[in-house]
Order: C-alpha cells, then sequence, then structure tokens
C-alpha cells in the first residue's frame, strides 16, 4: 500500500520563516539601538508638541463663518484642520533616519506618511480654496445669504475634485495602474455632464452670479420689458418682484443671456417729457417755454438738463423736456414725474399755453370756387339779404 505525502503548500512554508526573520531583525534593532530609539521617540514628541501648538494658534486665527476674513483667517483656517494623525507620521519620518530602523519599518513609515500627506494636503487646498471664495464674495458686499446658498455645493465640488486626485495618488504610489481609473473618471464625468446639461448650466451661472456680481439681492434691474427688483439668487432660478407686484422667476443661465441693466447703481435718472402745444400760440410764449420748464423743475428741487423744440408736427408745435431725479429709487421716480407733469399742466394754464391733442380742420369751396372759412369769420359783418 503506497504511503501518501502531505505537503505543505509554499506560501505556508514562506510565510513562517519571514515573519521570523522581521520579528528577530526588529529585536535585535531594538537590542542595539534602544539609546537612539529613546532620543528619536524624545525628539519626535517635541515634534508633534510643536506642530500641535501650530495648530492651536491657526484655530485662534481662522475668524468666524459668515464674517470678514482676511488672508491670515484663510491660513489659520488651514492649519487648524491640520490632523493629528499627520503629524504623529512627521514626527516620526524626521526622526526614523537617526535610529536606523529596519527597512521593513523605514518602509512601512515612508508609506503611512506618504497617505498621510497626500490627505492632508487635499484637507489644506480645500480649506484654502473655501476660505478665499468666502472672502472674495464677503469682502465685497458683507452679505453671506447668497454665499450660503452656494457654499453647499462648492464645498462638495471641491471636495470630490481633491479627495479624487488624492486617491489617485496615493494608488499611484502603492504600484496600481491608475491609467484606467483616470480614463474612467473622465469618461464618466462627461456622461454626467451630458445628462445634467441644464442642471448645471443654471448652477454654474448661479455661480457667475454670485462671483461676478452683474446684479445683487434688493437691486432693480431690467431686462427685456421687465423692471424688477431682486428678490433671491437661489442655484436653480433667480426670484424678482415686478414693479407692478407680480413675483418673477427666470433660470439664471437664462437670465445672464439677456442683456441687463442694473437701476441700482445710478447716482440719478433721466426723465424725459414730451410736450405738444398748438400752433396758435403767440410767438413770446412760444419762446418763453424752456425757462419755464426750468424754473418748474428746479422749483421741485430737481436737476434740469434741457428743453426746446424738437419738431413740427402734424396738429403740434413739440416740445422736450430733460431733467434728473437725484434719487434712483423707483417709487421716488415715479412720484416726482407725476409732480413735475401736473406742475407743468398748472403753469401753462396759468400761462394761458394751451396744449395740442389730434384735430383736423375742413375747408369747404363755394360756387365759384372760392374758399369758404369753415369758421366765422369775426372781422367781416355780414351783409343782410336785399340790401344794397
Amino acid at each position: 500500500m503506497a504511503e501518501k505525502t502531505v505537503s505543505t503548500p509554499p506560501a505556508v512554508t514562506m510565510r513562517a520563516p519571514d515573519f521570523a526573520a522581521m520579528w528577530h531583525s526588529t529585536s535585535e534593532w531594538l537590542a542595539v539601538h534602544y539609546l537612539q530609539i529613546l532620543i528619536a521617540v524624545g525628539v519626535g514628541v517635541i515634534i508633534y508638541i510643536a506642530l500641535a501648538a501650530l495648530r492651536q494658534f491657526g484655530k485662534r486665527w481662522r475668524g468666524e463663518r459668515g464674517n470678514l476674513l482676511g488672508y491670515a483667517n484663510v491660513l489659520g483656517r488651514a492649519v487648524s484642520r491640520t490632523t493629528h494623525f499627520f503629524m504623529i507620521l512627521v514626527a516620526a519620518r524626521l526622526v526614523s533616519g537617526y535610529a536606523s530602523p529596519p527597512a521593513a519599518v523605514d518602509k512601512t513609515i515612508a508609506f503611512l506618511f506618504t497617505i498621510a500627506a497626500v490627505l492632508q494636503c487635499a484637507i489644506w487646498a480645500r480649506e484654502i480654496i473655501l476660505g478665499l471664495i468666502e472672502r472674495k464674495t464677503l469682502a465685497e458686499d458683507g452679505q453671506g445669504e447668497t454665499l450660503a446658498n452656494a457654499m453647499g455645493l462648492i464645498r462638495v465640488l471641491v471636495t470630490f475634485a481633491l479627495f479624487a486626485i488624492a486617491t489617485i495618488v496615493v494608488l499611484d504610489n502603492l504600484g496600481v495602474n491608475v491609467t484606467g481609473l483616470v480614463a474612467g473618471l473622465g469618461i464618466g464625468g462627461i456622461a454626467i455632464g451630458l445628462a445634467a446639461q441644464g442642471i448645471f448650466s443654471d448652477l454654474f451661472a448661479a455661480l457667475s452670479i454670485i462671483f461676478d456680481k452683474p446684479f445683487r439681492r434688493g437691486e432693480i434691474i431690467t431686462y427685456d420689458q421687465t423692471t424688477a427688483r431682486v428678490e433671491k439668487i437661489g442655484l436653480k432660478s433667480t426670484r424678482l418682484r415686478a414693479m407692478s407686484g407680480e413675483k418673477k422667476v427666470i433660470s439664471n443661465a437664462n437670465l445672464l443671456q439677456k442683456e441687463i441693466t442694473s437701476l441700482q447703481t445710478l447716482v440719478q435718472r433721466r426723465v424725459t417729457y414730451a410736450i405738444g402745444i398748438i400752433y396758435q400760440t403767440a410767438e413770446d410764449k412760444a419762446d418763453a417755454i424752456p425757462t419755464i420748464l426750468q424754473e418748474i423743475v428746479e422749483g421741485e428741487g430737481l436737476i434740469f438738463v434741457n428743453a426746446g423744440i424738437i419738431q413740427f408736427g402734424a396738429s403740434s408745435l413739440d416740445y422736450q423736456l430733460n431733467f434728473d431725479v437725484p434719487d434712483p429709487d423707483h417709487h421716488d421716480y415715479f412720484v416726482m414725474r407725476h409732480r413735475i407733469g401736473l406742475a407743468i399742466w398748472k403753469r401753462f394754464n396759468a400761462e394761458g399755453i394751451e396744449f395740442a391733442y389730434p384735430t383736423q380742420t375742413s375747408f369747404t369751396a363755394a360756387p365759384d370756387g372760392r374758399a369758404v372759412m369753415p369758421y366765422a369769420d369775426v372781422h367781416h359783418t355780414p351783409v343782410p339779404h336785399g340790401a344794397a
């Protein structure tokens, strides 16, 4: 009867000697270099305490969310986010060479330090980017409401991008071929972008409004035939309140494609009046109209620009008045336009200047071809019938 021989798998027979050799080398290293190890540990603790103190110093300078930020606050935020794992491995990496560790220990420390450094750099970069974004927006208008609406999205995008890069760097240091992963992420990003093209266009339009600031919340703007006050700038759409009271909602991408006129930054607003008087107005009164209009405008405390005849209309002598309202608010602008119009009407009535309105005069002819006046001739005395 043949004997069966049981063979041990090669992997098992190889692991025991390797583990024993590593344990033996580590024990011999501890026995021989214990003094250098103790010194290295002490120096490492000092380095860790120094890094922890720097981290605590960064917490004092990071500022509060929503407050105006300086570059020192942004840097303080980044420093305050330093992890304990990173500080421990920095200390271990700096002193490991002095203690002359075995190759396996030194390689492990280098590997862990690489992971910690990559992740820590991603955290620092995220805090600096977000801090600079917040500083730019708050430094100009001090209003964080619109930024708060977008910071959640910005934080997700920045975090995903930075930690995706950090993951690729770590895998590359582990010897993993990341070419296929990078290509897959690129193709996946293109597919997602095409599928959600409309949503992303509005999102990036919202970010453009926040950072470029073509208008702000509370401003009165005009686009197309709409004049409205901006009530809220959202991530998908902007909500406005029309001057007539209606609520307007328009997508951010569509709004930015239009020509937008902001009335908020006006120092003063121009008002133009077209005034028509009858042709029968006396010459001296017609000549005095620009002076009369100037007196009316300046009497209301507004800025007179010019006034005069602009054309000979079909049934009127047409004047144009231009003046400026110092207060750009729409309500005051409307009220002052009303007051000036009412003052012109009262003054013209007092001066005996008649406003023109569309009229037609018909002329008829007598049997002999002579023109017959369409109205009574006050200078002609009619001859009684049968008189000589």
